[in-house]
């Protein structure tokens, strides 16, 4: 973070900037620009771009102890996250887990398409209950977290989630999180997809046919536990909630999926609403999903208008609760502005509903104050309308399905209300 105070050097503080940014670990930057910079007249020359080269892959006799001590572990388990995504390691990261045979959970934090979910070792998201994430964890002797942060949590917990005796190794750029809360085996500081590359093939190198049948065999076991086989008895169980008035959100979430044009891309702000989207949506490529990296709310619809800037040619999708709605709802106006074709479906349950699970997990609270948006209602059509969105509000099954397929052909950006 820095301040502009005089506007010469604005050239070299934007390029500094940039850097910072787009340099691994990448992240956020901010620049201050006081208002009598702002209203100066200057003649600047931004020149060209600095990017910095960081694509680094492990020396030899690094990869050499990282394979020794990845085939030593007898079950391991691979967490799957955002430098998958960062780096653009969907193939390699599938490669990987195939040579190893070893099941492969999503990180706790679901901030992006980390692995593809039609591959026969994903097992799903690990979520960020303690005691389902030690249930999960037990049978494993290691932790290989590929670009992952390692079990960030929700809510305290007596719980420890990390089995005792545990082993972890850890793949990435981001070595402020590694050792950071558990103890790391062995860290590797280096870019996951150079990493992946030339690991994958010398573990199978050393393993040989051992491995290979090993990994074939562990992989075969999973197919009546991994994600499909998980998904296809949700939507069982969910199919029969069509007629939920209000709508179920569960029935919601898994309706959006299957209505989704080809190549979509969902971001996803739905909080409560959207407790079972991992469940349902496949992720087919590093882009066609963007979530939460925290527990702030209030991003989404401005995240969407920023997804569908970055991606003109992909139908956007935005999945977003009423109460994350009102934090940045005049976003609406520049999705009108741009004359995008973004569809925001804002799920509306009338209240606060992550605030009141949060009182009765904290306080064993089942009688929350002021968290409801009933006295009056809100109207987020009128809103959106008022911002220059078309839309409409959806009760019940039938008409979300009509307002989803309108939503699609219309020429411009649209809101569904949706009752949940």
């Amino acid at each position: 973070a820095t301040e502009v105070t005089r506007i010469e050097d604005l050239p070299r503080i934007l390029h500094r900037a940039a850097k910072i940014a787009t340099t691994p670990p990448t992240g956020p930057v901010f620049v201050s620009l006081p208002g009598d910079i702002l209203n100066e007249f200057a003649a600047i020359d931004l020149g060209a771009a600095t990017r910095v080269e960081a694509k680094a892959r492990p020396n030899d006799a690094a990869l050499d102890t990282l394979a020794n001590a990845i085939l030593s572990a007898k079950n391991p388990m691979i967490v799957a996250g955002h430098e998958i995504v960062a780096s653009d390691a969907f193939e390699e990261a599938a490669a990987f887990a195939d040579a190893l045979g070893a099941p492969v959970y999503q990180q706790s934090i679901i901030d992006g398409a980390h692995f593809p979910t039609s591959h026969p070792a994903y097992m799903g998201v690990l979520t960020r209950s303690q005691p389902v994430v030690l249930k999960k964890l037990q049978p494993h002797d290691m932790m290989i977290c590929v670009g992952a942060d390692v079990l960030k949590m929700s809510v305290y917990s007596k719980t420890e989630p990390m089995p005792e005796g545990m082993r972890v190794v850890q793949i990435g750029q981001r070595d402020w999180e590694m050792g950071k809360n558990y103890a790391t085996e062995l860290a590797i500081r280096a870019d996951v997809k150079e990493t992946l590359e030339v690991l994958t093939p010398l573990m199978q190198s050393k393993g040989g046919k051992a491995l290979a049948d090993k990994a074939a065999k562990q992989i075969s076991a999973l197919k009546d536990k991994n994600w499909t086989a998980n998904k296809a008895v949700k939507v069982a169980a969910t199919v029969d909630k069509r007629d939920a008035m209000p709508m179920n959100p569960d029935w919601l979430v898994m309706r959006m999926v299957e209505l989704l044009p080809e190549n979509a891309i969902v971001v996803d702000e739905g909080i409560t609403t959207a407790g079972a989207l991992p469940d349902f949506l496949p992720y087919t490529d590093r882009y066609c999903y963007f979530g939460n990296t925290s527990g702030g709310i209030g991003w989404g619809i401005a995240a969407a208008v920023g997804v569908q800037e970055a991606h003109p040619d992909r139908q956007v999708v935005a999945l977003i609760g009423d109460g994350s709605s009102m934090y940045a709802i005049q976003a609406l106006w520049s999705a009108a502005n741009l004359k995008q074709q973004t569809v925001f479906i804002i799920a509306n349950n009338q209240g606060y509903s992550v605030l009141k699970q949060r009182m009765k997990l904290f306080h064993d609270n089942d009688a929350p104050i002021a968290m409801d948006f009933i006295d009056p209602p809100l109207d987020c059509v009128a809103m959106a309308k008022g911002f220059g969105v078309s839309g409409e509000r959806a009760e019940g099954a039938d008409a979300f399905e009509a307002a989803f397929a309108r939503a699609l052909a219309h020429d411009g950006p649209y809101v569904i209300e949706a009752m949940v």
